[in-house]
């Protein structure tokens, strides 16, 4: 089962986060916001399909999330948990953490926004359109 979120890219796209990474709906980015790969993305948890989100929340979901720019890509795999709650409607966060809360969408992820490819985070600083598939299995 997937869910697709588009965004485009933003001049200050560092992606230097050691333990997240971030796609916001809002149309701006702070240098401060070293974890986010992309603004105006769309859509956002709260609107993420029901049964995506069902899968996801099973204490066995293997979820994987492939950024795509251009032609290059990177897949980053976590997993799901009982306790995701997809309420924002704002923003969506992957964590190398355990940490819940309602922009959660994949926990245990095996990178964060600061092994991104440099390639990738390049192209995403030039204004690029990125897509993340975010995929899941149980």
């Amino acid at each position: 089962m997937r869910q697709r979120v588009r965004a485009s890219g933003h001049e200050n796209v560092t992606a230097e986060h050691a333990s997240t990474f971030e796609f916001t709906s809002d149309d701006w980015l702070t240098p401060a916001g070293d974890c986010i790969l992309g603004v105006e993305a769309e859509p956002v948890p709260a609107g993420f399909d029901d049964a995506f989100v069902s899968a996801c929340r099973s204490a066995d979901a293997a979820i994987t999330a492939t950024v795509r720019v251009g032609g290059a890509e990177q897949t980053i795999r976590g997993r799901g948990h009982p306790e995701l709650r997809f309420e924002s409607d704002r923003s969506m966060v992957c964590r190398t953490s355990e940490y819940v809360d309602d922009r959660t969408v994949m926990i245990d992820a095996e990178a964060a926004a600061a092994d991104v490819d440099r390639g990738i985070v390049a192209e995403l600083a030039a204004g690029a359109t990125v897509e993340c598939v975010l995929e899941v299995d149980r």
